[in-house]
């Protein structure tokens, strides 16, 4: 039932709210006649002349520049084999989106039918004027090889086959560092290589290009060791043909130092392994399935080096790590093509980069308090936000110096500046929070389960593992919902209205009605109000029942807020409660405070509530930069209204120096970096990019929030409650289910802080 449910998601994922998972966007204003002329006829025969008359023009005008065609017959699709060109179509969207989301490369994805070598050049060869780079995806050795290497030849445009070179490269970082780790010289240990296709072949030539000799190296296939003596071997494997007598993968692994998995699933054993070397080794990267199961593997050597292709563990072999960067680097200096120095230049940035300190975003996102250079972390983490500027940054070098660039970067600053300004952490935030989620989950109520938007997000967060969900709710409706969305998992359900919670209603009355005696409540009320759903769930979390809490799908705000702050006290020190809305937008993260609560709070207050969102903005592992908004700069106004905001900033100054903020300042100063920067050069905020708002009164804070939400399709996390000394949090009235499993995500990280 669990497959029928992923295939059914799966189906829908693609297919909804419209089939694909890319598209085409104007990146010109197109609203005018004028705008119209200029974009087709007449305006667009001029710059059609320029490049008639001069053909680089056409990386002027066009986006040939930052352009790639993901091409395949489909005759290797992942796991799939050969499927067809129409049918691998969802897995070349699926290769463009990753170059977008994480290099800001456009794509199109190109399926040809054509096993044919010469009539697949051919194709390739006739469409290339459009593109500024080509990606070969999923074509079968050996037919792989020579289309890669004949296209490289007769193309002035880069092509790499990634299904090659990007497990090459990132396993070959990899390599690098683990040897340095084991204390090992890549010329003196030994190596055997498990499957002999595009990915395996590339991936030992590289290893070579680093020094490792070929009389060290034993490659299988399916037939078993590659020898010399075998009859009928492709060229392309009798590179790599041993003199060695051995037979088989077991009589190979006996002192070995490295295991290179490129083949199937578990034909590597414990008793295998045993017979390797001193600190082995083992890159068992068979996808979905490792040639050994990591666990398994690391409790049998404890001296071991294991990485996978899998996200759940450490060490990741991860192409994503590899190809948008590559690419990114070559289209920017229009490189003719990714030659050997590149691919190496990208090597020794990925290995370099996981010695270095790595940011607390990173660290946050996978859960560990601070991830270091050694056996569990040899390659960088996909989420990595340096890795934009780094590869590129030198893959552009490598090509420099290699003489195959046709436009060279002159301002090395500025080139990086440009590749952190691009994508950076905005695109990969959501994954960030989900995985920091997952790291260490908590108990979460969910106080309307009996609503089908709120069960189905309770439960994508149970079977995602971002948290142990609780349903709270009617014990018939949710069972009903259940067996509609196929909620299979075996969860607690709690119905406050049950007999059978009858006991816990009367701990839970007690307790409240102590707390509430002199405000007006009696032990009748006390009792009544244990029947509803949000104070009894908040009364979960002040008992230690649960962890955190999630409402506010179905009723208004203000009646959900209500029993919270009667039940849950505050954090110390803080007076009032504040919220703050994430908002992921095309300029990046915009923290905006406050947006539920607080009506026309005083300076103090507003110097507060700037503190909390600062550590909020701090949990997510970002640095905070605040802007005290206000309809005037810097006292160019004397009313009240701004006044206070001024107030508040020099408060925050003199009592929290170490935050970056200023005000008061208008929204467009405070967003847009070079107004500000030029008007204002004595300001803390000269040179650095805000990514927090914060709000005079609750009018200008929930109309911006609502208005950037609307018109601008940002996605919104929150609001998140600030100031509350437990994790509950109130959604926004008839949320949708992303934005409900988003912010299940971030109670459960705001559990596991006020947990430490």
């Amino acid at each position: 039932m669990k497959k029928h449910k992923q295939r059914r998601e799966a189906l829908v994922y693609h297919a909804k709210p419209k089939p694909g998972k890319t598209e085409v966007v104007p990146t010109k204003p197109y609203r005018s006649q004028r705008d119209l002329a200029l974009a087709y006829s007449p305006g667009v025969a001029l710059p059609c002349l320029e490049i008639d008359e001069e053909k680089k023009d056409v990386y002027k005008y066009t986006n040939k520049g930052n352009l790639v065609a993901v091409i395949t017959n489909g005759s290797a699709v992942l796991g799939l084999g050969d499927i067809g060109p129409l049918a691998s179509k969802p897995v070349m969207e699926g290769k463009g989106l990753l170059f977008k989301i994480f290099a800001d490369i456009d794509v199109f994805d190109i399926e040809i039918e054509a096993k044919d070598p010469d009539k697949f050049i051919e194709v390739v060869k006739s469409i290339a004027p459009t593109f500024g780079g080509i990606n070969l995806e999923d074509i079968k050795a050996p037919e792989a090889f020579e289309i890669e290497k004949r296209l490289k030849e007769e193309l002035d445009i880069p092509v790499m086959h990634d299904d090659q070179h990007g497990t090459a490269i990132i396993s070959c970082a990899a390599l690098i560092n683990a040897l340095e780790i084991t204390n090992k010289e890549i010329d003196k240990v030994n190596i055997v290589v498990s499957g002999a296709g595009a990915a395996a072949i590339s991936c030992t030539k590289l290893y070579m290009s680093l020094g490792a000799k070929k009389e060290n190296i034993v490659m299988l296939d399916s037939k078993g060791v590659i020898r010399s003596d075998r009859k009928e071997i492709s060229e392309d494997k009798k590179v790599f043909a041993t003199d060695r007598n051995l037979n088989s993968l077991k009589e190979s692994l006996k002192n070995a130092d490295v295991f290179i998995g490129l083949s199937k699933p578990d034909i590597l054993n414990k008793t295998m392994l045993k017979s390797m070397a001193k600190d082995p080794i083992v890159f068992a990267m068979a996808n979905p399935d490792p040639e050994i199961d990591y666990d398994l593997a690391c409790s049998t050597r404890k001296d071991i080096i294991m990485a996978t292709g899998r996200s759940d563990h450490p060490n990741q072999v991860n192409n994503v790590l590899g190809f948008p960067f590559i690419f990114r680097g070559a289209l920017d200096v229009r490189a003719t093509k990714i030659n050997e120095e590149m691919k190496m230049a990208a090597v020794k940035a990925l290995a370099d980069l996981a010695k270095e300190s790595v940011p607390e975003q990173v660290n946050i996102a996978y859960g560990v308090t601070s991830l270091s250079f050694g056996r569990n972390y040899i390659i960088p983490k996909p989420f990595d936000p340096r890795l934009i500027s780094r590869v590129p940054l030198a893959v552009a070098k490598a090509a420099i110096k290699s003489g195959v660039s046709t436009n060279p970067i002159k301002d090395w600053n500025r080139y990086k500046e440009e590749l952190e300004s691009r994508l950076g952490s905005n695109q990969k935030i959501v994954r960030l929070i989900h995985d920091r989620a997952k790291s260490a989950p908590k108990r979460l109520v969910f106080a309307e389960a009996d609503q089908l938007d709120v069960l189905k997000a309770a439960q994508i967060v149970q079977e995602e593992g971002i948290a142990q969900t609780i349903l709270l709710g009617n014990r018939e409706t949710i069972e009903d919902l259940k067996q509609t969305i196929n909620f299979e998992m075996d969860v607690q359900i709690i119905d406050p209205k049950e007999r059978k919670e009858s006991k816990r209603r009367k701990l839970y009355s007690k307790i409240f009605w102590h707390d509430q005696k002199r405000r007006g409540y009696t032990k009748y009320d006390a009792k009544r109000l244990m029947r509803e759903r949000n104070y009894f769930a908040a009364m979960m979390i002040k008992n230690k029942d649960a962890d955190a809490m999630i409402s506010g799908y179905s009723r208004n705000y203000p009646s959900v807020i209500k029993p919270i702050l009667e039940i849950i006290p505050k954090s110390k020190g803080i007076k009032r409660v504040a919220a703050t809305n994430l908002m992921l937008t095309k300029i990046g993260p915009l923290f905006l405070t406050d947006t539920t609560l607080n009506v026309d709070p005083s300076a103090t207050e507003l110097a507060t509530i700037a503190k909390m969102t600062a550590k909020v903005v701090e949990m997510f592992g970002i640095k905070p930069v605040l802007a005290m908004l206000s309809f005037s700069n810097f006292g160019s106004s004397k009313f009240p209204q701004s006044n206070k905001v001024n107030e508040a900033v020099e408060i925050l100054h003199r009592t929290s120096p170490e935050i970056i903020v200023d005000g008061p300042i208008q929204s467009d100063f405070a967003l847009n970096k070079k107004l500000l920067d030029k008007r204002f050069p004595f300001s803390p905020l000269k040179n650095k990019k805000v990514n927090t708002l914060i709000f005079p009164n609750l009018d200008s804070a929930n109309i911006t929030y609502k208005i950037i939400k609307e018109l601008n399709e940002a996605l919104s996390i929150g609001p998140i409650l600030l100031g509350l000394s437990e994790p509950v949090h109130v959604i926004q009235l008839g949320a949708s289910v992303e934005e409900i499993v988003n912010m299940s995500a971030v109670a459960v990280i705001d559990a596991q802080f006020k947990k430490k």
